[in-house]
């Protein structure tokens, strides 16, 4: 293949971001992705036009603050969908060196040409060599047609391995024991036992004058309790039980993890059944910036929770360090405490086999304790898969212990998968 052809079959980025260390990175990275950059421009000194007359099929924005007012005006050219769209943090993009930064060389050339080949070079033949591999042996279920004496032969050869010393005495259950006052019980016919209230007397069918002091008795006993049975209030009958609490998803990132959620909500239905709760840690806590950039990536309405507000499904809220749940009479509502909410606080307070638990890139590794305990009661517990992911501690910790993983694309279809739109 000729460079001729390879430059025409690059995919023409444009870059925006401010000058810097951070914009110098990235248009290494995208030179080694193999982009062809048609524009560096810093996002206050363009717009969507100047983006579109370049002809851009993709756009690189490195966020920080000073730029995130001027994003405003790409929110047509941003919602496009024939253009594909990736957010870097400019902080991280100017930290990258040496190993980093060929990895995230990489992914970048991945999203650009919507493939996933992310490994590097010579780890195809890794993967060929261990899909090679013959599996190891598992034990075969005998077939039989009416012969068995093929499963006795190899029952026989595995009772050799068995322990001698088990205690084998039977254990006999108290109700299969033979009960002989049961048994007669059991003898009864219906017809020897008198209806209620009714007197069986010998003899002559009307009560005699001794007789009578205790028919009356046992009928004054009868009404007696067929009054109090009429009295009785309608308080003592037992407590309506609440309605089922609808559970959520919770996303725990960091470092990195900007970017994950916007994949993530990216890939979610616009119908999607259950409330997604973001906990996001940032410097300087630019939670109302975070929303309106995940407002970008998603037709769900994304929301700054506030103190008193109720948890509604197919909404995305944005959790400040120091926000919890709690009951209120509409369901759950946000609250906030003082210092920080914890995985355990918010989890508790959310029906576990009704919620899932994500943890994306930078995500704080004591997380990972509540997250697995309620995983253990139900709930579904992911992590997002290292390749791709800046800060992978806290995932790779959850992955270990048994949590599922999987690219932030792949956890939304998981998530859809669960509860279906």
């Amino acid at each position: 293949m000729n460079q001729d052809t390879v430059a025409e079959a690059a995919t023409r980025v444009a870059l925006l971001a401010r000058k810097g260390v951070a914009c110098e990175r990235l248009q290494a990275a995208l030179k080694d992705a193999g982009a062809d950059v048609v524009l560096v421009s810093d996002p206050s000194q363009t717009d969507a036009a100047g983006v579109r007359n370049a002809g851009a099929q993709a756009i690189l924005i490195a966020l920080e603050p000073a730029v995130e007012d001027a994003l405003d005006r790409y929110d047509a050219l941003l919602a496009d969908p024939t253009i594909t769209v990736i957010f870097d943090e400019a902080d991280l993009a100017a930290q990258r060196e040496g190993w980093d930064a060929a990895r995230w060389s990489r992914h970048l050339a991945a999203k650009l040409n919507r493939h996933e080949q992310v490994l590097p070079p010579g780890a195809e033949l890794e993967a060929a060599l261990a899909a090679m591999a013959p599996p190891p042996p598992r034990y075969e279920r005998p077939e039989h047609d009416g012969d068995i004496s093929a499963v006795v032969v190899e029952a026989d050869l595995h009772a050799l391995e068995l322990p001698r010393d088990l205690d084998v005495t039977p254990r006999v259950h108290p109700s299969s024991m033979f009960d002989p006052v049961a048994a007669e019980m059991d003898s009864f016919e219906l017809a020897d036992i008198p209806a209620f209230g009714e007197l069986v007397l010998e003899g002559d069918a009307s009560p005699t004058a001794d007789d009578a002091p205790a028919g009356e008795r046992f009928r004054r006993d009868l009404d007696d309790l067929q009054l109090r049975i009429a009295d009785m209030q309608l308080e003592d009958a037992p407590p309506p039980r609440p309605a089922v609490q609808a559970g959520a998803v919770l996303v725990l990132a960091g470092i990195g993890g900007p970017d994950a959620v916007r994949q993530l909500l990216a890939e979610l239905p616009a119908g999607f059944p259950r409330a997604v709760l973001i906990q996001q840690r940032l410097e300087g806590g630019r939670h109302d910036k975070l929303v309106r950039q995940m407002q970008r990536a998603t037709p769900m309405p994304v929301a700054l929770a506030e103190a008193g507000m109720a948890l509604q499904p197919a909404h995305v809220y944005v959790l400040p360090a120091e926000f919890g749940l709690e009951a209120g009479s509409d369901g759950q509502v946000f609250r906030a405490a003082e210092g920080t909410s914890t995985g355990d606080a918010l989890l508790a307070q959310l029906p576990a086999g009704d919620s899932a638990v994500l943890l994306l890139s930078g995500s704080d590794v004591g997380a990972v304790d509540a997250a697995m305990n309620h995983s253990q009661k139900g709930a579904l517990v992911a992590g997002q898969s290292a390749d791709g992911c800046f800060d992978a501690t806290a995932p790779e910790a959850a992955v270990a212990r048994g949590a599922q993983a999987g690219t932030p694309a792949q956890l939304a279809k998981m998530l859809a998968s669960r509860w279906p739109s």
